[in-house]
Protein backbone atom coordinates (compact mmCIF):
# COMPACT_ATOMS: atom_id res chain seq x y z
CA UNK A 1 0.00 0.00 0.00
CA UNK A 2 1.96 3.09 -0.66
CA UNK A 3 -1.21 5.60 -2.32
CA UNK A 4 -0.72 7.12 1.52
CA UNK A 5 1.68 9.21 3.19
CA UNK A 6 2.99 9.02 6.56
CA UNK A 7 2.11 11.73 8.56
CA UNK A 8 1.96 13.94 5.68
CA UNK A 9 5.64 13.83 4.89
CA UNK A 10 6.37 14.28 0.93
CA UNK A 11 9.77 12.18 -0.31
CA UNK A 12 11.31 13.26 -3.79
CA UNK A 13 8.97 14.62 -6.92
CA UNK A 14 7.37 11.82 -8.09
CA UNK A 15 7.79 9.62 -5.15
CA UNK A 16 5.00 7.90 -2.93
CA UNK A 17 5.73 6.84 0.78
CA UNK A 18 4.32 3.66 2.60
CA UNK A 19 1.46 4.34 5.27
CA UNK A 20 4.41 3.68 7.74
CA UNK A 21 7.73 2.44 8.14
CA UNK A 22 8.15 -1.91 7.80
CA UNK A 23 10.53 -3.99 8.95
CA UNK A 24 13.31 -5.02 6.39
CA UNK A 25 14.10 -9.04 6.69
CA UNK A 26 17.68 -9.98 6.60
CA UNK A 27 17.89 -10.27 3.14
CA UNK A 28 17.25 -6.81 2.27
CA UNK A 29 19.59 -5.37 5.16
CA UNK A 30 22.46 -4.78 2.13
CA UNK A 31 21.40 -1.03 1.66
CA UNK A 32 20.06 -0.61 5.05
CA UNK A 33 23.45 -1.41 6.45
CA UNK A 34 25.16 0.46 3.37
CA UNK A 35 22.78 3.36 4.44
CA UNK A 36 23.89 3.19 8.17
CA UNK A 37 27.33 3.20 7.37
CA UNK A 38 27.20 6.32 5.07
CA UNK A 39 25.82 8.25 8.21
CA UNK A 40 28.55 6.75 10.25
CA UNK A 41 26.62 4.58 12.29
CA UNK A 42 27.85 1.33 13.88
CA UNK A 43 27.00 -1.54 11.86
CA UNK A 44 29.24 -4.44 13.56
CA UNK A 45 26.19 -5.99 15.04
CA UNK A 46 23.50 -5.77 12.53
CA UNK A 47 22.51 -8.59 10.17
CA UNK A 48 21.78 -12.43 10.33
CA UNK A 49 21.37 -13.13 14.19
CA UNK A 50 20.83 -10.19 14.94
CA UNK A 51 18.15 -8.90 17.78
CA UNK A 52 17.67 -5.22 16.11
CA UNK A 53 14.88 -5.26 13.72
CA UNK A 54 15.35 -2.58 11.66
CA UNK A 55 12.51 -0.41 9.88
CA UNK A 56 12.37 1.22 6.87
CA UNK A 57 10.15 3.91 5.64
CA UNK A 58 10.41 3.91 1.66
CA UNK A 59 9.55 5.00 -1.27
CA UNK A 60 8.67 3.91 -4.50
CA UNK A 61 12.42 4.04 -5.68
CA UNK A 62 15.07 3.35 -2.15
CA UNK A 63 14.88 4.15 1.54
CA UNK A 64 14.25 7.33 3.44
CA UNK A 65 14.91 6.40 6.61
CA UNK A 66 15.74 3.96 8.66
CA UNK A 67 15.39 2.71 12.37
CA UNK A 68 16.19 0.20 14.72
CA UNK A 69 14.68 -1.28 17.78
CA UNK A 70 15.46 -3.72 20.18
CA UNK A 71 13.30 -5.41 23.04
CA UNK A 72 14.07 -7.02 26.31
CA UNK A 73 11.47 -7.06 28.03
CA UNK A 74 10.08 -4.05 30.09
CA UNK A 75 13.90 -2.43 28.22
CA UNK A 76 13.86 -1.16 24.64
CA UNK A 77 17.30 0.13 23.24
CA UNK A 78 16.39 2.55 19.59
CA UNK A 79 19.04 2.97 17.63
CA UNK A 80 20.17 2.99 14.11
CA UNK A 81 18.04 6.36 13.00
CA UNK A 82 19.19 7.74 9.85
CA UNK A 83 17.24 9.68 6.89
CA UNK A 84 18.28 10.55 3.40
CA UNK A 85 20.36 13.84 3.36
CA UNK A 86 17.77 15.59 1.07
CA UNK A 87 14.89 15.00 3.77
CA UNK A 88 16.65 15.56 7.18
CA UNK A 89 14.87 18.26 8.97
CA UNK A 90 11.25 17.53 7.06
CA UNK A 91 10.08 15.54 10.32
CA UNK A 92 10.56 12.27 8.91
CA UNK A 93 13.58 11.57 11.67
CA UNK A 94 10.71 12.40 14.54
CA UNK A 95 8.31 10.10 12.65
CA UNK A 96 10.49 7.33 12.86
CA UNK A 97 11.01 7.64 16.18
CA UNK A 98 7.41 7.75 17.16
CA UNK A 99 6.88 4.76 14.75
CA UNK A 100 9.91 2.79 17.18
CA UNK A 101 8.38 3.97 20.11
CA UNK A 102 4.73 3.15 19.50
CA UNK A 103 5.81 -0.89 18.47
CA UNK A 104 8.07 -0.66 21.34
CA UNK A 105 4.92 0.18 23.68
CA UNK A 106 2.75 -2.38 21.66
CA UNK A 107 5.33 -5.13 23.03
CA UNK A 108 5.71 -4.07 26.35
CA UNK A 109 8.31 -1.84 26.84
CA UNK A 110 8.21 0.92 29.55
CA UNK A 111 11.65 2.27 29.24
CA UNK A 112 13.50 3.21 25.85
CA UNK A 113 17.16 3.99 25.95
CA UNK A 114 19.88 4.93 23.11
CA UNK A 115 22.83 6.05 23.03
CA UNK A 116 24.64 9.17 20.77
CA UNK A 117 27.48 10.94 19.22
CA UNK A 118 25.93 13.39 17.51
CA UNK A 119 22.00 13.94 18.27
CA UNK A 120 21.50 14.71 22.13
CA UNK A 121 19.83 17.85 21.34
CA UNK A 122 17.53 15.99 18.86
CA UNK A 123 16.28 13.03 21.01
CA UNK A 124 15.72 15.83 23.75
CA UNK A 125 13.13 17.74 21.91
CA UNK A 126 11.44 14.10 21.52
CA UNK A 127 11.04 13.94 25.73
CA UNK A 128 14.58 11.40 26.08
CA UNK A 129 16.64 12.38 29.09
CA UNK A 130 20.23 12.46 28.89
CA UNK A 131 21.58 9.87 31.80
CA UNK A 132 24.53 8.65 33.40
CA UNK A 133 25.71 5.50 31.75
CA UNK A 134 26.03 3.90 35.59
CA UNK A 135 22.00 4.17 35.45
CA UNK A 136 21.54 1.72 32.37
CA UNK A 137 19.28 -1.53 33.19
CA UNK A 138 21.55 -4.51 32.67
CA UNK A 139 19.83 -5.77 29.73
CA UNK A 140 20.48 -2.69 28.23
CA UNK A 141 24.15 -2.55 30.05
CA UNK A 142 24.40 -6.51 27.95
CA UNK A 143 23.99 -5.08 24.90
CA UNK A 144 27.23 -5.03 22.17
CA UNK A 145 25.36 -1.46 21.33
CA UNK A 146 26.00 -0.40 24.99
CA UNK A 147 29.10 -2.53 26.35
CA UNK A 148 31.52 -2.97 22.87
CA UNK A 149 30.46 -0.32 20.18
CA UNK A 150 29.58 2.89 21.20
CA UNK A 151 32.29 4.75 22.94
CA UNK A 152 32.30 5.80 26.33
CA UNK A 153 31.76 9.46 25.59
CA UNK A 154 28.56 8.33 23.89
CA UNK A 155 25.79 9.95 25.25
CA UNK A 156 23.33 7.44 27.57
CA UNK A 157 19.35 8.76 27.14
CA UNK A 158 16.12 7.02 28.20
CA UNK A 159 12.20 7.65 27.99
CA UNK A 160 9.87 6.82 30.11
CA UNK A 161 7.01 5.14 27.75
CA UNK A 162 3.25 6.09 28.74
CA UNK A 163 0.26 3.96 27.68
Amino acid sequence: MKSKTMAGHMGPPGSRLETLPRQLHASELGGALEMLREAGLPTEDLGHGSLTRIFALESTEAPLGLVGLEVYGNFGLLRSLVVTPALRGTGLGRSLVEFAEKKAREEGVKELYLLTLSAQSFFQRLGYQKLDRSLAPEPIRATREYSEICPFRAIFMGKRLGG
